[in-house]
């Protein structure tokens, strides 16, 4: 029997990176998985190429310049399906050139990306909730990010927004577990998407290594793995927790990559 038999799930911004690799997992795993997307197109040629392969998969509209689609697709699959029992809120963005620190970050700017991160998953598991705890349960999993763990030069919007839906994850599982409702957060590190790589110099990538013990970029697949252990019973006994998938990024003494350097020099 596969972990997911017979569970409706829905994952945001999926047509690429981690929430493409998220979806193909669930459905690998025997949920029937929806592409919550604004490339409807794109999304229904992911799920034909997923029901081709024995697994089951549809589309429901999600739009990030729309808010009003965040609760709309959940409500789709509801109307759907009769249920939602796994949500995973892969959906999340910042703008480099907007992004900065604290002096040099426009207020509104500073909002908007925290507004933009926040509601989408705030809407979304407001909606998904609810139907969940009519149906006796089911898992939330908010991609969030390092970023919002740990302090950094800029992308102060981002970061806020992140520990914000981490903050959220907690709260809802707090007050929703009565009801068989589990949600959880997963902190990717740097994740070798197409996009990520195309933006990264060989240079910054080997500087930033030197921080992750593992010592190589997460893949996909990473976040995709954690993914489906917070979404199946595997996890059952887990709830309102930040699982870093980050290679080990953050753990040691700040000194960590120094030590390498003179281990090397030595």
């Amino acid at each position: 029997m596969k972990l997911l038999e017979n569970k409706i799930a829905m994952v945001t911004s999926s047509t690429k990176g981690i929430g493409l690799a998220c979806a193909k997992k669930l459905a690998e795993n025997g949920a029937k998985v929806y592409f919550a997307v604004r490339r409807l197109e794109a999304g229904k040629e992911l799920a034909e190429t997923i029901r081709a392969n024995g697994g089951d998969a549809d589309v429901c509209y999600f739009d990030a310049d729309k808010p009003e689609t965040f609760r709309s697709s959940v409500e789709e699959v509801i109307a759907k399906e009769g249920r939602i029992d796994i949500l995973v809120n892969n959906y999340g963005s910042t703008d480099v050139r907007k992004d900065f620190d604290l002096l040099h970050t426009n207020t509104e700017d500073f909002l908007h990306v925290v507004n933009d991160n926040l509601r989408s998953v705030y809407d979304t598991c407001q909606a998904a909730v609810g139907a969940m705890v009519k149906n006796g349960g089911g898992a939330i999993v908010n991609i969030a990010s390092v970023g919002g763990k740990y302090p950094d030069m800029y992308r102060i919007g981002y970061g806020v927004a992140k520990s914000s839906i981490m903050f959220l994850t907690k709260n809802i599982a707090t007050q929703y577990a009565a009801y068989g409702v589990r949600a959880n957060t997963i902190l990717p590190g740097f994740v070798a998407t197409d996009a990520a790589m195309k933006n990264m110099s060989e240079e910054f990538l080997n500087t930033f290594l030197k921080t992750v013990p593992l010592n190589r970029p997460g893949l996909p697949e990473d976040i995709a793995n954690a993914c489906l252990f917070l979404a199946s019973e595997q996890s059952s006994f887990i709830t309102g927790e930040d699982i870093p998938v980050a290679g080990g990024f953050g753990m040691p003494s700040p000194m960590y990559n120094h030590y390498g350097e003179m281990k090397s020099k030595g």
